[in-house]
C-alpha cells in the first residue's frame, strides 16, 4: 500500500536525448542518477531514447552519421557545422530531422504523461515543443545545453523553453540569439558523481598496482572517445619513440584498427612500458594515475581530465563545436594545444624535465576551482 502510494506522489521527469556520442547520454544519466538517490520520494527520472521506434535508416544518417564523419571524415562534420550556422539552413535541418522523429516521440510523451521534460541534445527540442503546443500539454520543458562554450545554432532556434547552459560566455550567446536572460541558467558542467572526489594517494598506487603500472614512473594517458582518438596511429608511434622516460597507455575504444595498431608498434618497438585498452568502464582510475593526457577536445572528457586535476595536451578539437573548450584551456593555462602529432613528445618531455612549467599548469587548474555540476543541476531539476 505504501509503495504505490510512494509511486502516485512520485513526479515523473522524462530526459530524453540521442546516441550522438557520449556527451548527450552521459550528463542525462549522471543527473538520473543523482535524482534517484536523493529525490526518489518525489521524483522518478526516466531515461528516453529519442530515436526509439524511428527508421533504421535515420537513426544510422544522425547517430553512425555522426560518429563517422569525426573519425573518418571532419572537414565534413564541419562543413555541415557551418552551413548550419544560416540560420534558414538550421531551421530546415530541425524541421526535416523532426518530422521523422515526431510521431513516436508523440506516442511516449502522451504514454509517460511525464511533469517535466528534459532535453538533452538539440535535434529533439523542436519536435517536443510542438507535441507540448499541438496536445495542449501544460508540461513544462527544460534544455540542457551540453556543451559548455560554443554550441551548435540549432540549440538556440527556439526561445521558449528554459535553458540549462555551462559558462556565462554561452549565457550570453542565447541572450544574444533572443532568448529571455531570465530563462537562461548557468551551472558548473555535468559529470559523472565519482569525479567529485579525488582518489587518495593509496588509492592511487593500488590502481597502478593492478593495472600494471609502476608506483614511481610517470604516465602518459592518450584517450578520446569512444571511437578512439584521431590519428591514434600516429600519436603513439611518435611517443613510443621519443619518450622512454614514461609509462603510457592507450584507451582505444571501439576502434579496432587503432587497438591492432597499437599492439604493432608496442611489439615492433619492443615497449613493455605501454598498456592497450579496448573500450573500458574505468577512465576515471585512468585519468586520476595519469600525469598527462593527450586528448581531443570533447566537452566531458577535457573537465574530466581538468576536475582531476591533470594536465591536457589536446592534439585535436572540432571546428567550431570544441573551439570554445580549447580555447578555455589554453586561454587559461591549463594544458596546452599541439596539431602536430611529431611535436608532441618534445612538449610533454619538457613538462617531465622542467617542473616549474608542469606545477604552473597544475597550479592554475587548481585556482580555477572547478566543481562538479551534477548536484547543483540535478537539484534545480527536481525542485524547480
Amino acid at each position: 500500500m505504501h509503495v504505490l502510494s510512494d509511486k502516485l506522489m512520485q513526479k515523473k521527469h522524462l530526459f530524453l536525448y540521442l546516441k550522438t556520442g557520449g556527451g548527450h547520454l552521459a550528463p542525462a544519466r549522471s543527473i538520473a542518477n543523482y535524482i534517484k538517490i536523493k529525490h526518489q520520494d518525489k521524483v522518478h527520472p526516466v531515461l528516453t531514447d529519442g530515436f526509439i521506434g524511428v527508421s533504421k535508416f535515420i537513426r544510422y544518417f544522425v547517430e553512425d552519421g555522426y560518429r563517422l564523419s569525426q573519425a573518418k571524415a571532419i572537414w565534413l562534420y564541419e562543413l555541415l557545422y557551418a552551413i548550419n550556422k544560416i540560420s534558414n539552413v538550421a531551421k530546415l535541418t530541425a524541421f526535416i530531422i523532426s518530422i521523422f522523429i515526431k510521431p513516436h516521440l508523440k506516442k511516449q510523451i502522451i504514454e509517460e504523461n511525464p511533469s517535466k521534460l528534459v532535453i538533452f541534445h538539440f535535434f529533439l527540442i523542436k519536435p517536443v515543443l510542438e507535441i507540448v503546443k499541438e496536445n495542449q500539454l501544460s508540461i513544462p520543458v527544460v534544455v540542457v545545453v551540453t556543451d559548455p562554450f560554443t554550441a551548435h545554432p540549432i540549440w538556440f532556434l527556439e526561445k521558449s523553453p528554459k535553458f540549462i547552459v555551462f559558462s556565462d560566455q554561452l549565457k550570453g550567446h542565447c541572450i544574444q540569439k533572443g532568448i529571455d536572460k531570465e530563462s537562461v541558467s548557468v551551472f558548473p558542467f555535468i559529470l559523472d558523481e565519482k569525479f567529485t572526489r579525488p582518489l587518495s594517494r593509496v588509492l592511487l598506487h593500488s590502481i597502478k598496482k593492478n593495472l600494471g603500472f609502476s608506483i614511481g614512473k610517470r604516465i602518459i594517458l592518450i584517450l578520446g572517445g569512444g571511437d578512439g582518438i584521431p590519428k591514434g596511429k600516429k600519436i603513439l608511434k611518435n611517443i613510443l619513440k621519443n619518450n622512454p622516460v614514461a609509462e603510457v597507455a592507450i584507451v582505444c575504444g571501439h576502434n579496432q584498427a587503432l587497438y591492432k595498431k597499437a599492439w604493432e608498434l608496442k611489439s615492433n618497438y619492443n615497449f613493455n612500458n605501454l598498456k592497450i585498452f579496448g573500450y573500458v568502464d574505468f577512465i576515471y582510475e585512468l585519468i586520476n594515475i595519469s600525469d598527462v593526457v593527450i586528448t581531443k577536445c570533447g566537452a566531458s572528457t577535457f573537465m574530466e581530465i581538468l576536475i582531476s586535476g591533470k594536465v591536457p595536451v589536446i592534439n585535436n578539437y572540432i571546428w567550431e563545436q570544441e573551439k570554445g573548450n580549447m580555447e578555455f584551456v589554453c586561454g587559461n593555462k591549463l594544458g596546452f594545444y599541439e596539431k602536430d602529432t611529431g611535436k608532441l613528445p618534445a612538449r610533454i618531455n619538457e613538462l617531465f624535465y622542467n617542473p616549474q612549467i608542469y606545477n604552473t599548469y597544475k597550479s592554475n587548474i587548481k585556482r580555477m576551482y572547478l566543481q562538479n555540476g551534477t548536484p547543483q543541476v540535478s537539484e534545480y531539476i527536481a525542485l524547480k
